[in-house]
């Protein structure tokens, strides 16, 4: 734990090692930027003076709408040192998105950075609002941070901000429908930085590749606050198609995703090795380790001493796979509501299935409903006016309705086994709780995510996208005909491991992919039930009439 805040752990690099290598940004074409300590905060402390000449009131709010970039540390660190809160966006949502949180979260100020979703965006930002445009921006009529800061002298001095200020407001993922502003202080965004590195031993020394959304706690969480707490090197991603490439560079030591990315990256492993035959090599005594440092080699996860999952559950087989390549994959829990300060697994005490013990100084019970409910150093402040939700949010001695469902075992390791809100009612009176059957059925190899449903029908079924590598040789008559087999022996293998009332009618594979753009997923990757269940709903009579165990869309 720490009692430093934000700014002071800044302050602190800048003045101890100020030729220290902190961010490391692509700049397009295999070239990169590195920004030290010293001139990463004297960037920060230039924009503050700007924004101080603007003459806001104290505590305005100023967002910031951006992918990933050392620009969205250098805003973040700037918008605090002048006194106010920032207000991230995420950098996938459109028009409806921006302006709904620029408006609900009053900003006086935007930032807009490395963007693909732009020109589909723009319309969201209000008429006659300032905006910032980040040396990435793409063409935006605004003015471009390097021309705002022409002449600026650094920030000298600039008041200590107090634990109990809020530092910033997160607006959630809206998987479950409005997104509603979290409120976290600088002290609980400190304190969960301060826990994070206790059991793993973090470092200056250590690296991290940045490319989940900084707009997101978990990624503010591990990356931002964790480098600031920690002094360690940031490497961006440029793109995409240049992933492999920036984790190549970067050489991560430590890496964390969420399950989607460590299944593409299963998947893209197998598409070049058979699973049958890396099974088979990573057997035999001497050839197993050459296997095993070829696969994270090409993954450019060789030097990966800690790896983590979070976000959403992940199939405990897959994080088997990891670990027969040496990879001690382990899995986290959190929310925004907790700054993701809640659970972890420990390197040599992970179970399989179990997302870990609590960190220091967070509680953790179950409700007699079964709902997960905590305390933490992260607790959030509340919902931004919203006194009713915030209110409701926890129970009346202090501890967060997380809404998840869990269970406990004897050394203190949580598992999660559901949402509260998500399980549904069949025709039959009986509840699914759909998560760990979803689990279930991604362990299919080609199987790349899958939403269960049924609520009023006499039995749930499921909807299956495929992996996009499969998606392309359907066309072949003999190739869907093996598939729709192979996935009609895994609902039989899955159904067995049901009670009844859970087994599911049929498997649903759907045409195309669930994405964000799209509105199948949220920015952090989990699937918008809501969404889903809506798409499908017209064909689902049609389905549970055909009554086959897999059927197409």
């Amino acid at each position: 734990m720490t009692d430093k805040l934000a700014l002071d752990l800044a302050l602190h690099w800048e003045r101890t090692t100020p030729d220290a290598p902190y961010l490391t940004q692509p700049v397009g074409g295999g070239q990169v930027q590195t920004l030290t300590w010293g001139e990463a905060l004297t960037e920060a402390r230039r924009m503050a003076a700007h924004l101080v000449s603007r003459e806001l009131p104290a505590g305005s709010r100023i967002a910031i709408f951006s992918k990933n970039c050392a620009h969205w540390i250098l805003a973040d660190l700037a918008i605090w040192m002048s006194g106010h809160v920032s207000v991230p966006i995420f950098p996938t949502v459109g028009a409806d998105s921006v302006r709904y949180v620029l408006e609900h979260s009053e900003s006086v100020l935007l930032f807009v950075g490395k963007l693909d979703v732009w020109e589909a965006a723009k319309a969201g930002v209000p008429d006659g609002l300032d905006c910032i445009a980040f040396p990435l921006a793409p063409d935006t009529p605004y003015p471009r941070w390097d021309d705002v800061l022409d002449g600026v002298e650094p920030l000298g001095d600039f008041p200590a901000r107090k634990a109990e200020e809020l530092a910033t407001i997160v607006y959630t993922s809206g998987s479950t429908g409005t997104a509603k502003g979290v409120m976290l202080s600088f002290g609980a965004m400190a304190s969960s930085a301060g826990g994070l590195g206790d059991d793993l031993g973090i470092s200056s020394d250590d690296r991290m590749l940045s490319y989940l959304p900084m707009s997101h706690v978990f990624e503010r969480w591990v990356v931002e606050m964790g480098s600031l707490a920690y002094g360690f090197q940031v490497f961006f991603a440029e793109s995409l198609d240049t992933f492999v490439a920036d984790l190549r560079r970067a050489k991560p030591t430590l890496f964390v995703s969420v399950p989607r990315l460590w299944q593409k990256f299963q998947l893209g492993v197998h598409a070049k090795m058979p699973a049958g035959r890396l099974r088979f090599l990573l057997k035999l005594p001497i050839i197993s380790g050459i296997i095993r440092k070829k696969v994270l080699t090409g993954l450019g996860l060789e030097c990966v001493r800690y790896a983590g999952s979070g976000s959403a559950p992940i199939p405990p087989q897959l994080i088997e796979w990891y670990r027969a390549l040496g990879l001690e994959l382990l899995e986290g829990y959190g929310m925004s509501e907790n700054f993701c300060y809640s659970h972890a697994s420990r390197p040599g005490h992970a179970r399989v299935g179990y997302v870990g013990t609590a960190y220091e100084g967070v509680e953790c019970r179950i409700s007699e409903e079964g709902e997960i409910q905590m305390t933490s150093p992260g607790l959030m402040m509340g919902y931004y006016k919203e006194p009713e939700l915030s209110a409701a949010a926890f129970t009346e001695d202090g501890f967060l309705r997380t809404g998840d469902r869990g269970e406990i075992d004897a050394e203190g390791r949580l598992k999660i086994t559901g949402r509260v809100k998500e399980l549904f009612k069949t025709s039959k009176g009986k509840y699914v709780a759909p998560a760990p059957i979803e689990n279930r059925l991604q362990t299919h190899p080609d199987v790349e995510i899958t939403c269960v449903g049924g609520s009023g029908q006499p039995q749930p079924h499921a909807v299956v996208v495929l992996s996009p590598e499969v998606r392309e040789q359907l066309a072949d008559p003999a190739t869907r005909a093996q598939l729709e087999a192979s996935l009609g022996e895994h609902l039989a293998a899955v159904n067995g491991q049901l009670a009844k009332h859970e087994s599911l009618a049929f498997l649903a594979v759907a045409k195309g992919d669930w994405t964000i753009e799209n509105g199948m997923l949220t920015p952090t990757m989990k699937i918008k039930r809501h969404s889903i269940e809506e798409t499908y709903a017209p064909s689902a009579d049609a389905w549970y009439g055909a009554k086959s165990p897999v059927v197409w869309e």
